[in-house]
C-alpha cells in the first residue's frame, strides 16, 4: 500500500478518535494536517487523475471532509462550514460517478440548505436547490428543509419552531435553533410595533415559548428594553428609544421635478 496514503489514513483515524471524545480543538489541529496532505493525491480534485489507488484516495477524502463539514457545526462556525462544504461538494458531483454513494450526502445537503435558509440566502437556497436530483428531493434530510423555507415564507412560524422536534439529523439543531431566534426576532420586532404593552403571557404564546421562564431569559438577552410591571410587557420604552428620521419631502418633490424637467428635455 502507498505509504502516503496509510500515513493519512492513520492520521485520519486519529481524527475520529478526538472527534468521539468531543476534543474539537485537536480534531481542528489534525483536519489542517489532512487538507495538507491530501494535496499530494493527484488522483483527487481539480486534477482527478486516474490513478491506481484514485477510488480510495477519492473515498478517503470524501470521508475527510464530511468529516470537516459536521466539525464545523459542532463548533458553530459557519464560515468552516461554507469552505469545508465546497471543498466537499465535487465529490457529490464530479466524482459521484465513480464512488459508491455516501450515507453522509443526503444529510450534509440538507444541512447546507438549512445554513442558506437561516442566513436568508434565498436566492441561492433555490439555486442549490434546482441542481438536486429527483431521487434527492424525495429525501426527508432535503424534504425537511424545502418545508421549512415554505413555512418561513408563508410566515408560518409556528411550524418552523415546532419542526425542530422533528429533525432529520442531530447535527441539524445547531441551525434550527439559529432559525428559531430570526424567527422570534421578527416577531418580537414586529409585536413592538403593533402594540403598546401586552400581558406577559400573550408575549409568551405570539413568541412561541413554552414556559415563562424562557419568555423572561429571551428579554434579558435580548430585549433588555422592554419592560415588566405587574405581569404586563411595555414596549413604549423601545418606541421611544428608536430614532425617528424626518421625511426630506421638500427635497424629494424638488428632485422629482427636477428630473421631470430633464426627461422633457431628451424627449
Amino acid at each position: 500500500m502507498d505509504p502516503k496514503f496509510t500515513e493519512v489514513s492513520q492520521l485520519f483515524q486519529r481524527f475520529k478518535a478526538a472527534f468521539l471524545r468531543s476534543d474539537f480543538d485537536t480534531c481542528t489541529t489534525f483536519l489542517s494536517q489532512l487538507k495538507v496532505s491530501l494535496t499530494q493525491f493527484r488522483s483527487l480534485p481539480p486534477l482527478f487523475e486516474d490513478t491506481p489507488s484514485a477510488i480510495r484516495e477519492l473515498n478517503l477524502a470524501r470521508d475527510i471532509y464530511e468529516h470537516a463539514v459536521v466539525l464545523s457545526v459542532k463548533t458553530e462556525d459557519q464560515d468552516a462550514f461554507e469552505r469545508d462544504f465546497f471543498q466537499l461538494k465535487p465529490y457529490y458531483t464530479d466524482a459521484g460517478n465513480r464512488l459508491p454513494p455516501s450515507p453522509q450526502e443526503y444529510p450534509i445537503l440538507g444541512l447546507n440548505l438549512l445554513r442558506l435558509l437561516v442566513q436568508n440566502r434565498i436566492a441561492e437556497f433555490h439555486t442549490e436547490l434546482e441542481l438536486l436530483s429527483p431521487t434527492a428531493l424525495e429525501n426527508s434530510c432535503i424534504k425537511h428543509a424545502v418545508e421549512l423555507e415554505q413555512s418561513f415564507m408563508e410566515g408560518a412560524y409556528n411550524r418552523v419552531l415546532s419542526a425542530r422536534q422533528t429533525v432529520p439529523h442531530e447535527t441539524y439543531v445547531y441551525f434550527m435553533d439559529l432559525l428559531a431566534k430570526t424567527v422570534r426576532d421578527e416577531i418580537a420586532g414586529c409585536s413592538e410595533k403593533a402594540y403598546d404593552y401586552l400581558s406577559i403571557n400573550d408575549v409568551r404564546e405570539i413568541l412561541l415559548f413554552s414556559s415563562e421562564r424562557e419568555l423572561l431569559e429571551y428579554i434579558k438577552e435580548e430585549h433588555s428594553e422592554w419592560e415588566i410591571k405587574n405581569k404586563i410587557v411595555y414596549f413604549q420604552k423601545a418606541k421611544e428609544s428608536a430614532p425617528c428620521k424626518e421625511i426630506p419631502s421638500l427635497h424629494l418633490i424638488n428632485q422629482t421635478l427636477s428630473y421631470a424637467r430633464e426627461l422633457e428635455r431628451i424627449v
